[in-house]
């Protein structure tokens, strides 16, 4: 006999409009939250966009990032971030690491005083080790950087608004967008509001939100559009709930299942993906809630054309009625 897991049940009747006043205001409180926590506390940036100090070392023992952090944590650097270089052309005894450290304040780049330091700390851990580069990275490069992650996101939020002006109606596109907004800001605010280190890996960690939610974002447009050529003459409000309705349990599902992974890795995935990792769980419970609550409301308040084709008129009784606030 087989087994099927459900986190919800298959039908639902619950009404996600009863308290659309409460959860408007709740996301427009938060929006304006993140906005004055960007610019009050700003953004802690990493390396990549503060810029400093590459120091490329090399040995014939294997690399140990843990010794190599615990050696260096003395020295008081700041933002220190180690990294092991793997290159199918290496030698078999070729042992090659990357260790960068964030200018201080003021400065361009790491002084040779600290350089020195540097190299004598992890010489402590491994005596054969050398360094064959030692890499500065400017303000200029780092602002660079960060004007490209800016248009890296725009230009994901662009694209996806066209493709989903194209796949259904300028209403939706506006809903998605709003959406979308809505979850990068949040998640920014977040953020400049704890002083989490913000570096590359984030953008790539906020572009991977936006996907994620506009997929179930999709999903539930999708079924609406069906919903509104079967249902021709109920309320596009009714037509919302039962849309969101006969998606929940897939929605929760997809949620569920990811964020489980993302948890293990929060918690055992050590410092080093951290960051990332807890961007997106945080962005997936802010989209999966958004694309519930935020995009949908959008639609209903800009109104959607209906598709009148002909359809036996029989079919407009819709089993979502009489709906219950969970």
């Amino acid at each position: 006999m087989a087994f099927r897991l459900k986190l919800v049940p298959s039908e639902t009747r619950i009404d996600f409009f009863r308290w659309q006043f409460l959860t408007f205001g709740l996301s427009s409180v938060l929006m304006v939250g993140s906005i004055i926590c960007l610019l009050v506390f700003g953004l802690n940036f990493g390396i990549d966009f503060r810029g400093g100090t590459t120091i490329r070392t090399e040995s014939t023992q294997a690399v140990d990032v843990g010794a190599y952090r615990d050696a260096l944590q003395t020295l008081d650097l700041g933002d220190v971030a180690i990294t092991q270089v793997f290159d199918p052309n290496f030698d078999a005894d070729q042992h090659v690491a990357q260790v960068r450290i964030s200018a201080q304040d003021g400065a361009e780049s790491v002084t040779p005083a600290t350089i020195n330091a540097v190299e004598a700390a992890l010489q402590q851990v491994d005596p054969d080790i050398t360094f064959p580069s030692v890499e500065s990275v400017g303000p200029k490069v780092s602002g660079e950087l960060i004007q490209t992650a800016i248009y890296a996101v725009l230009a994901s939020l662009v694209a996806i608004s066209i493709y989903i002006w194209l796949r259904f109606e300028w209403q939706f596109a506006i809903g998605a967008i709003v959406s979308l907004a809505h979850d990068v800001l949040i998640t920014m605010g977040v953020f400049a509001l704890f002083q989490i280190k913000f570096d590359l890996t984030i953008i790539a960690a906020l572009l991977t939100i936006v996907g994620y939610s506009i997929n179930d974002t999709v999903v539930v447009f999708d079924r609406l559009r069906e919903n509104l050529m079967k249902y021709k003459k109920k309320p596009l409000r009714e037509l919302m709930n039962l849309s969101v309705n006969e998606t929940l349990s897939r929605t929760v599902m997809t949620s569920g299942t990811t964020l489980v992974a993302l948890i293990a890795l929060l918690v055992l995935g050590g410092d080093v993906i951290r960051g990332f990792v807890f961007a997106i769980t945080f962005g997936i419970l802010i989209g999966t809630y958004s694309s519930v609550y935020v995009a949908k409301n959008f639609v209903l308040w800009l109104g959607v054309k209906r598709d009148w084709s002909k359809k036996d008129p029989k079919q407009d009784a819709s089993p979502f009625s009489g709906a219950e606030a969970p």
